[in-house]
Order: C-alpha cells, then sequence, then structure tokens
C-alpha cells in the first residue's frame, strides 16, 4: 500500500458477516471499530505488520492467505472509518 494522502493511514482486514455490508460497524467512543476477529493488518511505515501508521508517502505491505469470502479493509485510526476510509475486499476462487 502506497499512502498517497496527506494523513497517516493503516489497513485492517476484517471479515464481513453474512448480510454486513461496508461502512456499517458501529464506532466507539474513540471513533474507531472493534478488531475482534482481524484476519491482519499493515500499520507500519516501510514495513509489514503492526505499528503506528503508515505515514504520507510511505509504503507498507502484508501477505495474508484468506479463505473465499467478502471482507472489508478499514483505516481504524480515529475518526478515519466514520469518514469513510473503509473498502469491500471479495477473495473468490476458480
Amino acid at each position: 500500500m502506497l499512502n498517497t494522502g496527506a494523513l497517516t493511514h493503516e489497513v485492517v482486514v476484517l471479515p464481513l458477516r453474512t448480510g454486513q455490508g461496508v461502512g456499517e460497524r458501529s464506532t466507539g467512543p474513540d471513533g474507531r471499530v472493534s478488531e475482534a476477529g482481524s484476519l491482519g493488518e499493515v500499520s507500519r511505515s516501510c514495513h509489514a505488520g503492526s505499528g503506528d501508521g503508515i505515514t504520507p508517502g510511505s509504503m507498507a505491505w502484508t501477505t495474508l492467505t484468506l479463505p473465499p469470502g467478502r471482507y472489508e479493509l478499514v483505516c481504524n485510526l480515529p475518526g478515519h472509518y466514520q469518514a469513510g476510509a473503509y473498502a469491500k475486499f471479495v477473495v473468490t476462487t476458480r
């Protein structure tokens, strides 16, 4: 992931339950969603794995083996999810 924005970000991979859409998770008073069930994250500038965020202009990466399913990629820094920092990610088989 290359952070081309002006803010620090991260990517947390969360499974979507049946019928659940992206952007539907509730946030706590800290402006973050629960990371329970997380399947991995990338949040460390110029490295793989977790850290304090991917700073603007930096790259970060991770490698995951995910089963087929629907997932939500979220930035879980305070207020980012509420501001729309999430995306749907689907894994299929051939």
